[in-house]
């Protein structure tokens, strides 16, 4: 086996992605501190988990599952719902409306933390 050399193994703008779960709104799929591998490609399909730029700040990123999707000239969209819609401070797809396809990643892989 070689060595990475210095090279990042996703480089940036790679459609492979890591991500972290921050908050509760997955609870119990997903906890604080779990890891995700995710991967810019195909179309959402209902009941898939997708990572996203959060449509009210484009610097942090949610993860939902996938509610609904719908199709038009104008390109794909899904419905983001939360698995805990009652946790404190909870943003779906009840707040800001459906999320374009295009800009999500669909979660691969997760890597449980500690419990």
């Amino acid at each position: 086996m070689r060595r990475n050399q210095g090279r990042r193994l996703f480089p940036h703008g790679s459609p492979v992605r890591r991500f972290v779960v921050v908050e509760d709104s997955m609870r119990p799929t997903l906890v604080p501190g779990d890891g995700l591998l995710a991967v810019r490609c195909g179309t959402p399909k209902t009941g898939q988990l997708r990572v996203f730029p959060d449509p009210r700040m484009s610097t942090r990123y949610l993860i939902k599952r996938v509610g609904g999707v719908r199709r038009s000239p104008e390109g794909t969209t899904f419905e983001a719902v939360s698995d805990n819609a009652g946790a404190p401070g909870v943003i779906d797809s009840r707040e800001f409306g459906w999320v374009p396809a295009a800009q999500s990643y669909r979660v691969l892989w997760t890597v449980r933390s500690a419990r």
